[in-house]
């Protein structure tokens, strides 16, 4: 499997405290291991995400990706607020 980061990714991540992107990096390894590990709480999305999944990073952060053929290209990271508004 291979892990793409977006530029928009990237520029939700750079706005994060460490703390957080130091577990998005925990919980990357966790989803390059077992996508679907139950830690991840990894689930479909609806409406404006359709076709994504997004998997938690921490109690409220989230970051939304999408699968094309062997990739899983990560689009966004945010709270659940900050993301679903």
């Amino acid at each position: 499997m291979k892990i793409v980061l977006r530029p928009s990714f990237l520029k939700n991540i750079k706005k994060l405290d460490l703390s957080i992107r130091s577990k998005f990096v925990e919980r990357k390894l966790l989803f390059e291991t077992n996508p679907l590990n139950p830690l991840l709480k990894n689930h479909s999305l609806s409406g404006e995400y359709g076709g994504c999944r997004s998997i938690n990073i921490t109690g409220d952060y989230r970051a939304l990706y999408f699968t094309d053929g062997d990739a899983c290209i990560f689009i966004r990271i945010g709270t659940h607020s900050e993301l679903y508004e």
